[in-house]
């Protein structure tokens, strides 16, 4: 009886231990789905960065105010396609320069915890979805909006990374200056998006970006020199010194503001523009000068993020007006 008793027993906690493991069962489940769902998600932000979104935002930017600027109309579904495309191939490019650069990323304090140096994104897995993503920006282009627009980007992504990231930027201080043209495209790309053509409109939107690049970008560069040189990364201010590098920043500033008036003089802008390129390019080379005499750091950050804004003046102003006169952003 005993026996038979303890047998009992013995059964129904075997039953009791298997009931609460079954009870623990979706919990254990939703934990393990809650890890997966934040592991998935941060591989997501991963690739995200990838992209690097915050220089695209601005690329994206110029390219639909080349859109918009431009003479004709596009079908609003076919102008998102096209101001999509510009950011995927923009950030496609930036994918692939990270793959490429993953060495000297690893070296710098600014990029060293970018996905591939920070072991987050498999190298090889980065240049896949970059080489993808630049393949599938580019036919989309082509085949929903016109084949000059795909040409135009196929030309910015190849440049970028094969003339840019792959010949000059650890070959010559010049890097900024050729390699800048990459970042000049955009404009030209929503302008073909629209007409089918580049036209001298457009390529002096072009040339507005290419001659905004270089003091951008030096800028930059002067209060980041340290993290250059150790990279082995030949920017201007470890190859020729500061104070050559704040000298350029001013000679580059001052052929760009009366540049920035072209759109005035080719009609394509007006009253708000001006005003704008007026505000803005004086407040712009007032900083370059300040830098040149100053020599600190703070003077170079100032002028590094006065730049974004700079640009975005200019560009938002352009598109303004057209809104004004058409009463449409397309």
């Amino acid at each position: 009886m005993r026996n038979m008793a303890f047998a009992g027993w013995s059964s129904f906690g075997t039953i009791a231990t298997g009931l609460e493991l079954i009870c623990e069962m979706p919990v254990k489940i939703t934990a393990a789905a809650q890890d997966a769902a934040q592991s998935a998600g941060s591989q997501v932000g991963d690739y995200m960065a990838l992209l690097k979104p915050r220089v695209m935002s601005l690329v994206v930017f110029t390219g639909y105010a080349g859109l918009v600027v431009a003479p004709g109309s596009l079908h609003p579904l076919l102008a998102a396609v096209a101001v999509l495309c510009i950011a995927v191939g923009a950030g496609a490019a930036g994918a692939i320069n990270m793959w490429y650069d993953r060495d000297i990323d690893a070296l710098m304090q600014r990029t060293r915890k970018r996905p591939i140096p920070d072991g987050r994104v498999a190298p090889e897995e980065a240049l896949a979805f970059g080489v993808t993503l630049s393949l599938l920006s580019i036919m989309v282009m082509g085949v929903a909006v016109n084949w000059p627009a795909a040409a135009l980007l196929a030309l910015a992504i190849g440049f970028y990374v094969f003339v840019y990231t792959i010949w000059l930027k650890r070959r010559t201080p010049q890097n900024i200056v050729i390699g800048g043209a990459a970042g000049a495209f955009p404009p030209m790309i929503g302008w073909a998006a629209v007409t089918g053509t580049v036209s001298l409109e457009s390529i002096v939107l072009f040339l507005i970006i290419f001659m905004w690049t270089p003091p951008h970008f030096w800028a930059l560069a002067l209060y980041r020199a340290g993290d250059y040189a150790k990279a082995g990364v030949p920017m201007l201010p470890v190859v020729a010194g500061k104070a050559e590098t704040r000298r350029q920043i001013l000679i580059y500033t001052s052929l760009l503001v009366p540049l920035s008036f072209a759109p005035l003089a080719l009609g394509m802008a007006g009253i708000v523009y001006g005003v704008a390129a007026a505000v803005m390019g004086t407040c712009f080379l007032l900083l370059a000068v300040r830098v040149l005499r100053e020599r600190d750091g703070r003077s170079a950050r100032r002028m590094f993020r006065f730049s974004i804004v700079y640009l975005f003046v200019l560009f938002a102003a352009l598109i303004i007006e057209r809104a004004l006169a058409t009463g449409s952003l397309i």
